[in-house]
């Protein structure tokens, strides 16, 4: 059983990993089993050059960012399970048991975020009930987005970037992952306002 079950391993994945990684030291966050599954194949970023996101250099290429990502992922937070190359088809059961199938395998989390694109193909069976047209893309483009409410889809399942309602920038999609990392820190620490900042002083 995971405490939480991220699915989707591009820019707003895996910043929403990073963040709650890096409150890996905090009494409420300590006994949490976290995964990602890290299924990258349709990510847009595969075809990207990025000149404009803070902090990435210049004519980076995304398919580069979404290896390095991964691996920056891996070594800082290795606590974090990584679920490579394996597609979820199916989410069922409601909070706090949900069940996440995949091509391969089956999983338990009490939270589910899904952070998997906008495309029109998106066919997760559990969530298609909540499929809407994108209310930040041109409609010739046939973008979909899950019904949210400030990224909260029903109690339990949480959708980050562009499949939330987002435009597709990577810095947009980057504070979309890691505002509900720190929505779930909240909830995790009872409901009180929380964040995390790293300290060199530390």
């Amino acid at each position: 059983m995971f405490d939480v079950l991220l699915i989707g391993g591009g820019v707003s994945g895996v910043s929403c990993a990073l963040v709650l990684g890096s409150a890996r030291k905090k009494s409420f966050v300590a006994d949490k089993k976290i995964g990602i599954i890290t299924h990258q194949k349709n990510s847009s970023l595969q075809e990207a050059i990025i000149n404009n996101a803070y902090g990435i250099p210049p004519s980076k290429l995304g398919s580069s960012l979404l290896s390095e990502s991964i691996q920056h992922l891996s070594d800082s937070y290795p606590h974090i399970s990584q679920i490579p190359d394996e597609k979820v088809l199916k989410i069922s059961g409601e909070f706090p048991e949900f069940i996440v199938v995949t091509n391969r395998n089956t999983y338990k989390s009490k939270i589910v975020v899904v952070g998997i694109g906008a495309a029109n193909t998106f066919s997760i069976e559990g969530l298609m009930q909540y499929v809407g047209p994108h209310q930040k893309s041109l409609s010739e483009k046939q973008r979909i987005q899950l019904k949210n409410r400030d990224h909260k889809v029903t109690e339990g399942i949480y959708v980050i970037g562009t499949l939330a309602g987002w435009r597709s920038q990577v810095a947009i999609a980057s504070g979309s992952g890691a505002a509900v990392a720190t929505d779930i820190l909240t909830l995790w620490n009872g409901g009180v306002q929380t964040h995390v900042h790293d300290n060199f002083r530390e």
